[in-house]
């Protein structure tokens, strides 16, 4: 039988080829994504696309609702993906900007999973998928509130995994690092919205390190790869009959794992300063 996957944040990078490639390989795919005309224009190329913003509760039941209606109840996989940045220093994100992205890269995740859980249940099987990041479990500068989203990301997911290591429903984590999509371009405003860079005690690092970095590609980072590196590893969480707890995706990530588990702390936050 077909095997149906939702999967949220499809309007571009490792939403919507994650959408592509599986639908390429013969999955149901629900491709969802926050803006209504997002939406129109992945039906138009025959997704169905239901609407869900994970800041917005009675989308989250909505857009589940009409995924279930399709399928008679019953849905494979989920892949959390949508989430975004606000950059700046911690001394200046006000704690309406974190309880803004939690919203977005966290609660929201927590209300659709926790809603399709009992789906699951019932059938007797389930996945589900996390794209969490590198930054789940190292920190960077400037990235404190998306740091901070992901931490908590990989904290309830391998809670789930425990809990629910009896009911034939697996958790899993992806952890990419630097991958083609707009997550940078798509910062910006809420950047602009909550961070009063001017008026800062770093404003001179805003203005010669963080705002060049935001405003001004340099094109690709470093060891930076396609969305598609991720959906291979999206693949093997789906179709393997034991998924690993955790897939790192681009080297920096298996660096930064290996410089986890062996540097002192003090360390680490050496090297990660210099980054």
């Amino acid at each position: 039988m077909q095997k149906s996957i939702l999967i949220t944040g499809c309007s571009s990078g490792i939403g919507y080829a994650a959408a592509t490639g599986l639908h390429n390989d013969g999955w149901r795919v629900f491709a969802s994504c926050r803006k209504q005309e997002d939406c129109d224009r992945l039906k138009a190329e025959g997704f169905e696309s239901p609407l869900i913003d994970y800041t917005d509760s009675t989308t989250i039941a909505a857009g589940l609702k009409e995924v279930l209606d399709a399928t008679g109840g019953t849905l494979d996989a989920l892949f959390n993906n949508g989430a975004h940045g606000t950059p700046g220093a911690v001394e200046d994100l006000p704690t309406d900007a974190l309880r803004a992205i939690f919203e977005a890269n966290f609660f929201g995740w927590h209300e659709l999973t926790r809603a399709l859980i009992p789906v699951m249940r019932r059938q007797g099987h389930g996945r589900i998928i996390q794209c969490s990041s590198v930054l789940g479990f190292i920190t960077l500068p400037w990235r404190g509130a998306y740091n901070a989203t992901k931490f908590a990301l990989e904290g309830l997911t391998d809670t789930m995994r425990i809990e629910m290591r009896d009911t034939g429903l697996h958790f899993v984590l992806i952890e990419p690092g630097p991958v083609t999509s707009k997550i940078r371009e798509n910062s910006i405003p809420h950047f602009e919205r909550w961070i009063d860079w001017q008026n800062s005690a770093r404003r001179d690092d805003y203005e010669n390190k963080l705002r060049k970095r935001l405003y001004h590609s340099t094109g690709p980072d470093k060891f930076e790869l396609p969305a598609e590196a991720v959906v291979e590893k999206l693949r093997h969480a789906l179709t393997a009959p034991r998924p690993k707890p955790r897939y790192y995706v681009t080297t920096p990530t298996y660096i930064m794992g290996t410089l986890r588990r062996i540097l002192p702390t003090r360390a680490l936050d050496w090297v990660l300063s210099r980054t």
